[in-house]
């Protein structure tokens, strides 16, 4: 297991077992490049939804209107998967298609625990949480895992749309098994 699958599956599975714990939640810091105020380490929506950065937030997640024809075939796939996102508050990407993540997943019904958010500043850091195994070099960066394996990314923003890229990777079939594990 190269690291990479290791720093994802301890994502996945150890957070919500108290993982945070040591960790601030929704830790704002002035960004050393530009001395703006940023979410960095873990966070969650309300961190996102909160006063410095809420009213992007809203007016994203309030205008997008996913495909329901999507909506309906990824809701097929609702509870096999898991999510990472590192985004960046500062970016005018994770600001326009996070909030959009959110509105698919609420259009989803989808439950919202199996979704882990870490927040960098402009360096691509996360204060108290390493992420350089994560691989991470533009922002946002959606990782989607099933079984604590990924099974693809959206890097910056989707190819057609999030919720059809979405739908593209969380549909792949799982991998087998390596020859000789199980």
């Amino acid at each position: 297991m190269n690291n990479r699958s290791l720093k994802i599956i301890l994502l996945t599975f150890l957070l919500p077992l108290g993982g945070l714990a040591a960790q601030t939640l929704n830790k704002v810091v002035t960004d050393r490049k530009t001395g703006k105020e940023v979410l960095v380490g873990y966070c969650d929506r309300e961190g996102l939804q909160g006063e410095l950065f809420g009213s992007y937030y809203e007016e994203e997640y309030r205008s997008y209107e996913p495909d329901l024809a999507t909506l309906a075939m990824l809701r097929k796939v609702a509870g096999q998967w898991e999510a990472t996102i590192v985004l960046g508050t500062w970016c005018s990407d994770s600001q326009r298609e996070v909030p959009r993540f959110y509105r698919i997943l609420d259009e989803m019904g989808e439950d919202q625990a199996s979704v882990f958010l870490i927040g960098v500043d402009r360096m691509k850091e996360a204060d108290e949480v390493d992420i350089r195994d994560l691989e991470i070099s533009l922002v946002p960066t959606f990782i989607f895992c099933r079984d604590g394996k990924e099974i693809g990314r959206i890097i910056e923003s989707p190819a057609e749309s999030l919720e059809k890229d979405m739908l593209s990777i969380l549909s792949r079939p799982p991998k087998p098994p390596a020859p000789g594990t199980r």
